[in-house]
């Protein structure tokens, strides 16, 4: 290891992040007990339009591309940590950090039972979502009070082990290509005298996994998205606020440190979670330490290596409930430079991306809160 790493950047959770939005929503709407900690308007109407994958950083590198998106008022929020789907789901649905609602990466430690759950697959018969994630959600509080509440997303989504974890509460309204996504929405968007609609698109973000955020294809598929966020806009009734984000950006690594060829970064491992660009480590009994100081000699010059401690107590995942503590890899790192971590046989499809995402640098972290307000 030759060079110290660069501060780390702690997301704004309360002050900028993405868990602010939710309640800001809710407050916008009427919604009591919530905090509008983005000073959102008050309306009758609320849509959150999410782009999986739209950096800030990306959209403002392409404004030729999309736009309308450009075109819009709005600015940076900080996704949180790790920078990926399932953790900024999470704070989407919940309005709190990842160490509150537990989401905490693609693959976590499951406590107790030796194993990893797959957060984005749910194939866990055993693990039920609501009690995995247990923070009644934005839409349960939000239909509480009498608000209409829908959720407009591909129909291979309804009733995953990820959308019961994150949806419950809204009526899901599957919509299979971007034409039904802005029919539904607007459906939705007038039922009632309140109504909270959060429209979720995936494409940009497989496009990017697929081909890379620097590639052609990427960009090809950013301007369907700005027509999609353009679309869904025209449509919006009197009285409808509305707000595009996303969970994360997305960086294309060249460098590959692949952990199942180094031996050394085996040693005193039981397991390996999270992702490429946000490693979960889990240490045999009593090799934390010496996991921790080889992964930081090995790596410490490309990545943040931190022990789980120090990495909670420097707020990294926000407040994190004591139940969701074992989730967390016991060394976690996470690449600052152009370095991913792979594991060619343990995750053969994942290390063969070329667009990756889940660390705290900002072309991960950044993504936009842009808005559309119909008075």
């Amino acid at each position: 290891m030759s060079a110290s790493p660069p501060p780390v950047p702690v997301p704004r959770y309360g002050a900028g992040a993405l868990a602010d939005l939710p309640p800001s929503v809710l407050a916008g709407l009427g919604v009591p007990g919530t905090r509008n900690v983005l000073a959102l308007p008050r309306l009758p109407r609320a849509c959150v339009l999410i782009i999986d994958g739209l950096g800030w950083e990306l959209l403002r590198a392409h404004p030729e591309d999309a736009p309308f998106l450009a075109s819009l008022p709005g600015g940076p929020l900080t996704a949180g940590f790790p920078a990926t789907t399932v953790a900024s789901l999470g704070s989407l649905a919940t309005g709190l950090p990842p160490g509150g609602h537990g989401l905490l990466g693609v693959q976590v430690a499951i406590p107790g039972a030796g194993r990893l759950l797959n957060c984005l697959r749910w194939k866990d018969p055993d693990i039920d979502p609501e009690t995995f994630q247990p923070a009644p959600t934005v839409y349960q509080k939000a239909a509480a009070d009498g608000v209409n509440v829908s959720y407009v997303a591909l129909g291979f989504y309804r009733n995953t082990g990820l959308s019961i974890a994150t949806a419950r509460g809204a009526t899901y309204r599957p919509a299979e290509d971007m034409g039904e996504l802005v029919g539904r929405t607007r459906q939705a968007l007038r039922e009632g005298d309140r109504s909270f609609v959060t429209v979720y698109h995936a494409d940009l973000d497989a496009t990017g996994h697929r081909y890379g955020s620097g590639s052609a294809d990427w960009r090809f598929q950013l301007r369907f998205v700005d027509l999609l966020a353009e679309r869904i806009a025209s449509v919006l009734p009197p009285g409808t606020g509305l707000y595009i984000t996303a969970d994360h950006g997305m960086v294309d690594p060249t460098e590959r440190v692949d952990f199942d060829e180094v031996p050394e970064l085996q040693a005193g491992v039981a397991m390996l979670g999270g992702d490429a660009r946000c490693r979960y480590v889990y240490a045999r009994e009593g090799a934390a330490g010496d996991v921790l100081a080889t992964w930081r000699e090995l790596l410490g010059d490309r990545a943040w290596v931190y022990s789980r401690a120090d990495a909670v107590a420097e707020g990294w995942f926000g407040p994190v409930e004591p139940d969701m503590l074992a989730r967390i890899g016991d060394v976690i790192a996470v690449p600052y430079a152009d370095m991913a971590i792979i594991a060619s046989r343990l995750e053969p499809f994942a290390s063969l991306m070329t667009g990756m995402h889940g660390s705290l640098v900002p072309a991960e972290q950044l993504v936009p809160l842009l808005r559309v307000a119909r008075e």
